[in-house]
């Protein structure tokens, strides 16, 4: 996602945060300030981590007040550490400080996904395992969140229920198997890949013979994850998935499976604490 696309996906969502943070007025900031006076502040990292939504941050600066200059000071997927200076603001301080929490708020939320995708990066750094996001994340918000995932260094999986077939255990269910289930799929002549999760040895055999594209291990433990690997014979990538944890991913790539997807990085990342300031 370039610069023009993420800002097009963010864009709704600003206007929504300003419209339930800012509703009719600030009424502090316009109390407080008086009309036309300028300022400049900056936004400072307070702990370490990986930078996303700093442009996400700058347009909520911008929407506020088109007079406000947002100068980024570092990019998105840069580490940052305490006492760092990613941004400098200028311009109109009513605007400033109106869209000060809601700029922090995505640029937090953001930064906090990177920052977690991060540690599971380099905890599987010496395995050959991709991190994987999930579509786990905040409704309206899958585009940005898994924006920041990739500026974590982590992939992302299918973005919606559209752009991949994942044929799960309620799917199996509703077939009668895992075979019928595929078949059905096939017969409509679907154009993406299709992935299949089984449970087991004996259902990853299944899946095995059905040919597809990935097979998804739900909540195998390591042994077991293990023995697929070496009956799959590297004949179609392995995904792992269920109950991850910084903990254990390592001990899980280092069975020998592709991908590990892990729906933490999106649904449980706290946010990266940073702050505004003013200097002037």
């Amino acid at each position: 996602m370039n610069r023009k696309e993420l800002l097009a996906a963010a864009r709704p969502l600003i206007e929504l945060a300003l419209a339930e943070d800012v509703g009719p007025g600030d009424v502090t900031t316009e109390a407080a300030i008086p009309e036309g006076e300028v300022g400049e502040a900056v936004i400072l990292a307070k702990a370490h981590g990986v930078l996303a939504g700093l442009p996400v941050a700058a347009e909520a600066f911008r929407r506020v007040d088109g007079r406000i200059a947002c100068e980024e000071l570092a990019r998105d997927g840069e580490p940052v550490a305490p006492g760092d200076a990613v941004a400098h603001i200028a311009g109109p301080l009513r605007g400033i400080l109106t869209a000060e929490r809601v700029a922090l708020n995505f640029l937090a939320r953001l930064s906090g996904i990177a920052t977690l995708t991060a540690r599971y990066v380099d905890a599987v750094a010496p395995y050959r395992a991709v991190i994987l996001d999930t579509r786990k994340t905040t409704p309206g918000w899958r585009r940005l969140e898994k924006y920041a995932v990739r500026c974590g260094g982590g992939r992302n999986h299918r973005m919606g229920l559209y752009d991949m077939v994942l044929i799960k255990d309620n799917h199996i269910a509703a077939c009668g198997s895992l075979a019928e289930a595929v078949r059905r799929v096939r017969a409509v002549g679907v154009k993406v890949p299709i992935e299949v999760e089984v449970k087991n040895l004996d259902e990853l055999a299944e899946a095995l013979s059905l040919g597809v594209d990935r097979i998804l291990l739900d909540n195998m433990d390591p042994p077991t994850i293990r023995e697929a690997v070496r009956l799959a014979g590297g004949k179609v990538p392995l995904e792992a998935s269920g109950g991850v944890s910084l903990a254990s991913v390592a001990e899980i790539a280092a069975c020998g499976v592709d991908f590990i997807s892990i729906g933490a990085i999106t649904h449980s990342a706290p946010a990266l604490d940073l702050s505004l300031e003013l200097i002037s």
